[in-house]
């Protein structure tokens, strides 16, 4: 009886427990080391040298089967399980890395290797594996990208690339230029993340595409198309110092030909919190909500036809522990209080012709009511952009040529505009990229504008691609840009502290040459290893470049066209790769040196690191459904403004690092939980130093003494010569926090 009882244990065994074999190929070739997955059953097999694979212990049913290789595209199908012996293949396509669409370098919709301008792409699994209350402090973890934070007190800011002050640096959304040095934070501000298509970052000169700004770089946020975008999404996120994030959206369908798109960010931190006992806030109190929409119409051809608008709103206010709104304005307790509020429309429409001419527009109104301390800056600004453009190929030639205009309108109530700033820039562009062979192109670009303060500005460029091989491009760009300053939209510096603004001459504007050498590749080994090599070198040169000098005297910011050269100078490398282990890294490393030289004299510039470098490392367990990321950055040390010789502040920053982790669940159906910790290693720029504000116990410098020429004297009270000043600041304030948060995404 026993070995009957036996024999019908192993039969019903071996019914319920087949085996899956098969073979993996691509371009007709076998394909070793290909992992290949059932999802039901969390069980799979790794591909031998020649392809094969066999699943053993497989029960009779439906399931869903998966091969998955770095650098290649998942493939899935399903299979049911119904003999011993059950068979299925796989062909797998490569994958697009390193191919993803481009559109910033040309104005024209190209694969990121066959542009002749290097761009780097960002999508947002980039921007989920270390989540922020809005992309400008998510760009942090962007090789040669840092966002300078520029005052302790209200935690204003802008965007550096390669080293170059914020306003060399032009923000975009969808192509249109919506941001100028006065709103550079609230442009990157409230858009929310599900929004995003991608983020492209084009680094050095672009004046002759974009104009004015254009001259370090440009970073162009690309919103996603309503049928592209989830059904409905939300995102909110609780940090440990009690900030709170949510953005939530969805889309609908009117009609037949048109699609709406609506998101809604919304932002919170109201917990006051001093841990480094100097009685001002670490961090700035923010009520911000962003609300944006767009619409897409489909037309005749697939012509383009789309209209985007957003609103945003944010009270934000940073200072002594004790203050309220009763002592906005004051002198009793010091304070500065940002009221922004913001308007922009943007969109594009092609006309109905046989050639390919598309209009372009943006629209932006700016109106921001502050006070630092006891001084108002009231300002409104208006930029209105419009431009033509008419694609077109012959033979060998792809030719752009395009006509725009600029208008800029800018007021406020400082003394240095005793008038309203209104001007109109006309401008005109042409590109021929020409196609000597598959290896060989060349670029050509020049675009004149018209500026009745400064008369005629010509911005040429040119660009060279080779491309030996399939996986390998070799670009050399060369170029111009231009900036026409406006300090008090710029430098907030000259809103804030006891320092006085002097400028000693009529500003003229800013000319930079650059040249760039950049080498893209991806390489596959034969352990299932893909990895991606983005290199590049710069030099670019400046002349009438205006820096504040911040050392000529230490109570004064000096503004003036450098009388000698500025230049920024450097080598860069990114390095994306993906491990047959599911590890996926990105990481980058920038050697730079930016400095400027007058009467013979060079120094480094005041706020620019040596060094820096990022990291992001994932790692995924599918049988678990959980994700790990680890992000980071490093930056070398940059000078400090101090506020003259006996100034106890070090005179340098340290190197110095913020370093995250995240773990995130995606094992129910449309939601993602995740959480974890932000700055790990608890840094902040405080330790070392006795302190950060100079005399934040006399924010009104009622008790600084001063000579006849307005300098203030050492006393018993006052040993340091000092005087009340937050702009000593290279870094944030706050420290470790958890964060928790939950997404839920209906497609």
């Amino acid at each position: 009886m026993r070995p009957l009882i036996f024999l019908i244990a192993i039969t019903s065994i071996s019914l319920n427990a087949q085996q899956i074999t098969g073979r993996v190929f691509s371009n007709n070739l076998p394909l070793p080391y290909v992992n290949v997955y059932i999802k039901e059953l969390s069980k799979g097999a790794i591909t031998d040298d020649n392809g094969f694979f066999t699943i053993l212990h497989v029960d009779t049913g439906k399931y869903n089967i998966s091969a998955s290789f770095t650098g290649y595209k998942t493939k899935t199908k399903v299979i049911e399980v119904i003999n011993a012996t059950n068979s299925i293949n796989f062909h797998l396509e490569e994958s697009d890395m390193l191919e993803e669409v481009v559109v910033t370098g040309t104005l024209k919709a190209v694969s990121r290797l066959e542009s002749p301008v290097p761009v780097e792409v960002y999508t947002p699994t980039f921007l989920k594996k270390n989540p922020t209350p809005n992309i400008f402090e998510a760009l942090q973890n962007v090789n040669g990208v840092r966002p300078q934070i520029n005052c302790n007190v209200c935690n204003t800011g802008d965007i550096h690339i390669n080293g170059l002050e914020g306003p060399y640096t032009l923000v975009l959304i969808d192509g249109m230029p919506i941001v100028s040095g006065l709103s550079t934070v609230y442009g990157l501000s409230g858009i929310p993340n599900s929004l995003i298509e991608q983020i492209e970052i084009v680094k050095g000169p672009a004046s002759s595409l974009y104009g004015s700004e254009a001259v370090g770089g440009l970073i162009n946020i690309i919103t996603k198309l309503p049928e592209n975008a989830p059904l409905v999404f939300a995102d909110s996120y609780i940090s440990g110092w009690g900030e709170i994030n949510t953005d939530i959206g969805f889309k609908a369908q009117l009609g037949q030909s048109t699609n709406v798109l609506t998101g809604i960010n919304y932002f919170n931190y109201s917990n006051p919190i001093d841990n480094n006992n100097d009685n001002f806030t670490d961090l700035t109190l923010q009520d911000r909500i962003s609300i944006f929409q767009k619409w897409n119409f489909n037309r005749k051809n697939n012509r383009l036809f789309s209209v985007a608008g957003r609103f945003f709103y944010e009270d934000r206010w940073g200072g002594e522990m004790q203050w309220n709104p009763s002592y906005r304005g004051g002198d009793d307790i010091y304070g500065e209080s940002i009221y922004t509020k913001r308007f922009e429309l943007l969109g594009k429409y092609q006309l109905p012709i046989e050639e390919k001419v598309l209009f372009q527009y943006s629209y932006t109104d700016h109106n921001q009511n502050s006070v630092y301390g006891n001084t108002p800056y009231l300002a409104t600004q208006r930029i209105g952009f419009g431009q033509f453009t008419w694609d077109k190929s012959l033979s060998n030639h792809d030719l752009l040529f395009g006509t725009a205009a600029r208008y800029n309108f800018y007021n406020d109530n400082t003394p240095a505009t005793a008038h309203a700033d209104e001007i109109v820039i006309p401008s005109f562009f042409a590109q021929d990229e020409i196609a000597f062979s598959e290896k060989h192109n060349l670029l050509l670009g020049a675009r004149y504008d018209y500026d009745k303060r400064h008369g005629n500005i010509f911005t040429p460029r040119i660009a060279y691609k080779f491309k030996p091989s399939k996986n390998d491009i070799l670009r050399l760009n060369a170029g111009t840009g231009f900036r026409v300053v406006n300090l008090f939209t710029e430098e907030h510096a000259a809103l804030t502290g006891a320092r006085d603004v002097i400028i000693t001459e009529a500003l003229k504007p800013e000319r930079s040459y650059n040249i760039n050498l950049n080498y893209l590749t991806k390489l596959y080994t034969k352990s299932g290893v893909m990895i991606g090599l983005d290199a590049s070198a710069w030099y670019t040169h400046f002349s009438n470049i205006i820096l504040p000098d911040y050392d000529t005297n230490p109570n004064q910011i000096i503004y003036d066209n450098l009388d000698g050269k500025a230049v920024s100078k450097g080598v860069s490398l990114n390095i994306d790769a993906m491990f047959n282990n599911g590890i996926k890294l990105l990481a980058g490393a920038t050697l730079q040196d930016v400095s400027k030289t007058e009467n013979n004299i060079t120094e480094q510039q005041m706020l620019t690191e040596s060094f820096t470098g990022t990291w992001a490392a994932t790692y995924k367990v599918y049988k678990y459904n959980l994700t790990f990321d680890y992000t980071g950055n490093i930056y070398g040390p940059m000078r400090l403004p101090l506020l003259g010789d006996l100034d106890p502040r070090s005179p340098k920053s340290p190197v110095w690092s913020i370093q995250n982790i995240q773990l995130t669940f995606d094992g129910l159906k449309n939601f993602e939980i995740y959480g974890g910790i932000k700055n790990l290693l608890n840094w902040t720029p405080n330790k070392g130093n006795p302190f950060i504000i100079a005399r934040a116990h006399d924010p009104f410098d009622k008790q600084v003494e001063f000579d006849n020429n307005g300098n203030a004297l050492a006393t018993p009270e006052n040993p340091y010569a000092l005087t009340f000043d937050p702009s000593y600041v290279y870094g944030p304030n706050q420290g470790r926090r958890l964060f928790f948060g939950l997404r839920y995404s209906l497609k």
